[in-house]
């Protein structure tokens, strides 16, 4: 597994993301930007703070957004983006 996969979407699915779509996609995150898929010791605290942070951060907005769309059915959404991933490949 590469360091970091695409972060999906998480607003207006049914049923709605969870904490630990949330994190993982906070997770998923720090990783890219820090360029670190695994902090060293000395950095470890400062990864795992600032994961908890945006997760915490991600939760409140999704918590925030409003859409008038449907949600989203996740099954859907997932057999769609099979079929992408077959096609650009």
């Amino acid at each position: 597994m590469g360091m970091c996969r695409n972060i999906r979407t998480l607003h207006n699915f049914a049923p709605p993301a969870t904490r630990d779509e949330i994190h993982a996609a906070a997770l998923q995150y720090v990783r890219k930007i820090s360029g670190s898929a695994k902090p060293s010791a000395v950095n470890a605290e400062a990864f795992d703070r600032a994961v908890a942070a945006i997760t915490a951060v991600s939760e409140q907005l999704l918590d925030e957004l409003t859409t008038s769309a449907p949600p989203k059915d996740r099954d859907v959404e997932a057999a769609k983006a099979r079929v992408r991933a077959v096609r650009y490949s």
